[in-house]
C-alpha cells in the first residue's frame, strides 16, 4: 500500500470511528456498528451463512485395559457360588420331602439344611453384587455369552477396557460407539453399558469391548477413548464468527440497508454454543438465512466499544 493509500485508509478509518462515536444512543447500551463498502474492503470483513449440519455429540474419556484373569476368577467364583446355592436348595427340599414323609430324616437335619442353603444363597448374593460393580452388563448375560467373552479375553483375541468419563456424576445417554487412540492409531470400541462408581474411581464408568485388539496392549494400559453419543442438530459456524462477553457468546448479523444508506450496519445476536466440531462450532440463534460476520468480527467488536464508551459519557 502507497503512503497515500496508507493515509487515505487512516483519515477514513478515523472519520469512521468518530463517526461510530457521535452515532451512539446515550439511553442504549448496544450499538450497531457501521463500515462503508471501502471500509469493508480495507479491514477484510467478510460475510456468510451458517450451515445446517447435524454433528456427533462427544465425549473424552480415560480407557484402562482390565486384567481377563480377574474377570476369569470372578466369574468361576460367582458361578461355583450359584452352583452351592442351587445345591443347598435341593438339598433342603429333599430332607424336608423325607421329613414331612416320615422318612428317616430329623428336624435337626431340616434345620442344619435351612442355615446352609441360607449362607450359600448370602454368599452368592454378595458375590453377584461384587461382580455387578466390577463388570455391571457382564452380570446380565447369558452364561454362554458371558463363557465366549472371557475366554476371547483370555486369548487376548479381545480386550475389555473400562472407559471412565472424569468430571461426571452421570451420563444422560449412553454412547453409542467408542475410539481408541493407540499410537496415533484409531481403534473401534463396543460399548456394553455403564459401570458403578466405586470410592476408587473419579467419573463416569462404561466398559468396552474391543475386538481384534492390537498386539502388545496389555493389563493396566492406559488409552485415550472418545464416547460418540447421538447426533446434534445445529448451525455451524467458524471460530472466528464466534466472540464472547459477560452475557454469553454471540456472533455479528449484517442488516439489510435502509433507503439512502451508504453504509452497512452489523447487530451483535446473541447464540448458545452447543459443540465444537472441526474448524467451527454448532449453535443455536441464527438462521439458514442470516448473514454473520465470519471473518474480521474482531473490527466490529473495536467499533461497537467506541460506540459504547461514547454513549456512556455523553452529556447533553
Amino acid at each position: 500500500m502507497s503512503a497515500g493509500a496508507r493515509c487515505g485508509f487512516a483519515i477514513s478509518m478515523c472519520a469512521l470511528w468518530v463517526g461510530v462515536a457521535h452515532a451512539a444512543d446515550a439511553g442504549r447500551r448496544a450499538t450497531e456498528p457501521a463500515l462503508s463498502e471501502e471500509q469493508r474492503t480495507a479491514v477484510g470483513l467478510q460475510t456468510g451463512h451458517p450451515l445446517a449440519m447435524k454433528a456427533p455429540d462427544r465425549l473424552d474419556a480415560l480407557g484402562t485395559v482390565l486384567d481377563p484373569s480377574q474377570l476369569i476368577a470372578e466369574a468361576g467364583e460367582l458361578q461355583a457360588a450359584k452352583s452351592a446355592e442351587n445345591y443347598a436348595a435341593s438339598e433342603l427340599a429333599r430332607l424336608r420331602g423325607l421329613y414331612e414323609g416320615g422318612a428317616a430324616a430329623s428336624q435337626k437335619m431340616l434345620q442344619s439344611a435351612e442355615v446352609d442353603l441360607t449362607k450359600a444363597r448370602a454368599q452368592s448374593q454378595a458375590l453377584a453384587a461384587q461382580f455387578s460393580q466390577r463388570w455391571g452388563p457382564l452380570a446380565t448375560m447369558a452364561a454362554n455369552e458371558l463363557r465366549s467373552m472371557t475366554e476371547a479375553a483370555q486369548s487376548g483375541h479381545d480386550l475389555l477396557i473400562r472407559a471412565d468419563v472424569l468430571g461426571r456424576n452421570s451420563l444422560s445417554e449412553l454412547p453409542k460407539n467408542a475410539l481408541l487412540q493407540v499410537d496415533g492409531i484409531q481403534v473401534p470400541g463396543r460399548v456394553l453399558g455403564g459401570l458403578r462408581r466405586s470410592a476408587e474411581q473419579q467419573g463416569t464408568g462404561l466398559l468396552i469391548e474391543v475386538r481384534n485388539a492390537p498386539a502388545g496392549l496389555g493389563s493396566g494400559a492406559r488409552v485415550p477413548v472418545t464416547l460418540f453419543l447421538g447426533t446434534q442438530p445445529g448451525m455451524f459456524v467458524p471460530r472466528e464468527a464466534l466472540l464472547y462477553d459477560e452475557s454469553g457468546a454471540y456472533v455479528y448479523k449484517q442488516l439489510a440497508h435502509r433507503a439512502g444508506e451508504k453504509v452497512t450496519r452489523y447487530l451483535p445476536v446473541k447464540v448458545v454454543p452447543m459443540l465444537a466440531f472441526g474448524d467451527g462450532w454448532l449453535v443455536t440463534g441464527v438462521g439458514a438465512d442470516d448473514d454473520i460476520v465470519v471473518r474480521g468480527a474482531g473490527v466490529l467488536w473495536s467499533l461497537q466499544n467506541v460506540g459504547e464508551r461514547s454513549a456512556d459519557t455523553d452529556v447533553d
